[in-house]
């Protein structure tokens, strides 16, 4: 068994879009529309895992849980964290280094969704 994907569901896809697309660096793999209702975006390689994020305009309640987070590797954490920092993003925990070769801090995506930034 594979992982293929995890699914997001986003208040708005264009600044979910620019989150996960322009700071992230996923690439838009796909985007199209579900009927007149709904848009989806799938972000990745084209033979990796996915994110999907889903825009539905009848949504109107988002249930996220705390302890959920989604994780994102880079090279340096400190460029990754001068980035954010000029995207007016805020860093809401870390950095940590739970040891000598790990580092990581939390940012929220327009959606609120934790994600995790990390360097080995």
């Amino acid at each position: 068994m594979n992982f293929c994907w995890v699914t997001l569901y986003v208040k708005d896809m264009e600044e979910s879009l620019k989150f996960y697309n322009e700071i992230i660096g996923l690439k838009i793999a796909e985007r199209f529309n579900a009927g007149e209702e709904m848009q989806i975006a799938m972000l990745g390689e084209t033979d990796g895992p996915k994110v999907e994020l889903i825009y539905d305009k009848n949504q109107k309640a988002f249930g996220f849980k705390e302890g959920i987070s989604i994780g994102f590797q880079v090279e340096s954490l400190d460029k990754a964290m001068e980035l954010l920092k000029d995207k007016d993003i805020p860093i809401k925990r870390g950095p940590i280094s739970p040891n000598p070769s790990t580092k990581f801090f939390f940012v929220d995506d327009p959606n609120g969704i934790e994600v995790q930034i990390v360097q080995h």
